[in-house]
């Protein structure tokens, strides 16, 4: 487990907001939150430092812990752990269903706006061949053009073996009637998507899952130098939905210039969940979880950060950084949160 350190500079105005009060009776005075991180590493790890500041602040000791979401949402469930701010809402939601009586989803997303996932092709060959749409590569000339082993079909990088959005997406290839021209390569991302850079930077046709906000768009950057290629229809495997359906709106580089672009899930969130007995019995921790938000901007700067240095030290730094540099905002969270409740 990390050690945080304390911020002391407050804003002039948290002083008469409830200072007073947060001094002499913090509601996180002899309390612990045990919270937990998900073990892939990403923005989220930079958010959940300033969430640990702001929950110290609020007098809480915090103990981390780094789970998978289904890990998390049983040991949430069984009372042994306490929160957690990185749950992919709609991509968890047949993780979450069975504990939802026992557990519960806080705000409404951690991201302004929330954001989207689709295949990524690079721009070049998506102009040359007239590709806008995921399904043109039911044609074995155009799957060729993505075919890195010599085995004739397209290799489309995937998620890691074990995570969802994975098995999304081979759900959908073969949906989409994509079984003989396309087959996903799950491996490790970031050992996936090294090679997929490379390969990109070599002027070579490139296809690849992802998302953004994300480390990976900000250097295939979609409008500018890579595509997004919509699905021909809705497809998601069952337990999986997307809330608002999968046209987005305003997606930036949505091949063939389509407004709306129809994302593999649509728009998707990330979310804070806690146990509902230790929200009830912690109204500070739920509404301080539920303020804090980011917009999307920031959340693609501190994944181009992680892409640079990924260290504790880092993330660490990067956090404190932002506390420093958005210290009004951050302290009105905490002022608000601690005269919460139910």
């Amino acid at each position: 487990m990390r050690r945080f350190n304390h911020f002391t500079v407050l804003a002039a105005g948290f002083a008469a907001v409830g200072y007073g009060a947060m001094a002499n009776d913090l509601p996180g005075e002899g309390k612990t939150v045990r919270f937990a991180r998900g073990d892939s590493l990403g923005a989220n790890y930079i958010q959940d430092e300033i969430l640990i500041a702001g929950l110290k602040k609020l007098g809480y000791d915090v103990k981390l812990s780094t789970v998978s979401t289904n890990v998390f949402f049983q040991a949430a469930a069984q009372g042994d752990l306490d929160v957690a701010a990185d749950i992919n809402i709609p991509q968890e939601v047949a993780a979450y269903t069975p504990v939802k009586d026992r557990v519960d989803l806080i705000g409404d997303g951690n991201i302004v706006g929330g954001g989207t996932n689709g295949y990524l092709v690079d721009k070049k060959t998506a102009d040359e061949y007239h590709l806008t749409s995921i399904d043109q590569l039911k044609d074995p000339k155009i799957a060729a053009l993505f075919d890195t082993n010599s085995d004739g079909k397209a290799d489309l990088v995937n998620c890691d073996p074990g995570w969802q959005c994975g098995d999304v997406v081979d759900y959908q290839v073969e949906k989409f009637g994509l079984s003989d021209t396309v087959k996903t390569v799950r491996g490790k991302y970031e050992v996936l998507l090294a090679e997929t850079f490379a390969r990109f930077k070599r002027g070579e046709p490139t296809l690849v899952y992802t998302w953004q906000p994300s480390w990976v768009t900000d250097t295939l950057k979609p409008g500018t130098t890579t595509v997004w290629l919509p699905i021909p229809f809705d497809a998601l495997p069952p337990g999986i939905e997307a809330k608002n359906g999968h046209l987005v709106k305003g997606v930036v580089g949505c091949a063939g210039g389509q407004d709306p672009c129809r994302m593999v899930t649509g728009s998707w969130n990330w979310m804070a969940a806690g146990n509902k007995k230790f929200l009830q019995e912690n109204p500070s921790v739920r509404a301080f979880l539920a303020k804090t938000v980011w917009p999307t901007t920031t959340w693609a700067e501190w994944e181009s950060t992680l892409n640079d240095n990924s260290t504790d030290r880092a993330i660490k730094k990067t956090a404190e950084k932002w506390i420093a540099e958005n210290q009004t905002v951050f302290d009105n969270w905490v002022a608000e949160a601690s005269t919460a409740t139910n």
